[in-house]
C-alpha cells in the first residue's frame, strides 16, 4: 500500500549537500539524504545547484554526483526566472542574493512540494515564506513549504 503513496517531491538547494560535511548540519542532512535513498523523498535539485556546487569541497562535489542518478535535475527555464524577477520586485531579496531567490523560483515552478535548506537568511525564513508565497499566489503558483532538514527527517520514539 505504502508504495502507491505518492512520494513527496522536494527540492534541496546547495547548503543541503555541504550540510553533510558540516558538524553542526551533517546529522539532521544525512538524515535527509538517506530518507532520499530510502525513496521516501522524491529529490529535486537544479542546475544552479550543479553550478554552485562546482565551487564546494570534493567531497560535496562527490555526493552531490551520487545523487545524480536518484535526483531530478532541474533546468533553469525562463518561468522561474520571472517568477525569481517577482521574488525581486517585491523585495523579498536583494539583487546580490538573486540564486536565493532562483531556487524558490525552481522549486514552485517544478510544483515541488517543499524546499529544503540551511539557508535562514534568504530562504528558511520566517519572515520571507509568507512574502514568497504571497507573490506565488499572485502569479498563479501554489504554496510551497520550506524548511530546513532538520524539520523533515524522521525521530524515532
Amino acid at each position: 500500500m505504502a508504495e502507491n503513496i505518492k512520494k513527496i517531491r522536494v527540492y534541496a538547494d546547495t547548503s543541503v549537500f555541504g550540510g553533510v560535511f558540516d558538524e553542526e548540519f551533517q546529522d539532521a542532512s544525512n538524515g535527509f539524504f538517506n530518507a532520499v535513498r530510502e525513496k521516501r523523498f522524491s529529490l529535486l535539485t537544479s542546475e544552479l545547484v550543479r553550478e554552485e556546487i562546482q565551487e564546494a569541497p570534493k567531497e560535496v562535489r562527490r555526493l552531490f554526483d551520487e545523487m545524480l542518478p536518484i535526483a531530478t535535475v532541474l533546468d533553469v527555464i525562463a518561468e522561474a526566472i520571472e517568477l525569481q524577477e517577482a521574488y525581486l520586485a517585491e523585495g523579498i531579496v536583494a539583487q546580490k542574493y538573486l540564486p536565493d531567490a532562483l531556487h524558490v523560483a525552481l522549486a514552485t515552478t517544478a510544483n515541488a512540494s517543499m524546499i529544503v535548506s540551511w539557508n535562514f537568511r534568504h530562504i528558511v525564513n520566517f519572515q520571507k515564506i509568507p512574502l514568497y508565497n504571497a507573490v506565488n499566489t499572485l502569479k498563479g503558483y501554489p504554496s510551497i513549504a520550506i524548511y530546513s532538514p532538520l524539520e523533515v527527517i524522521e525521530y524515532e520514539d
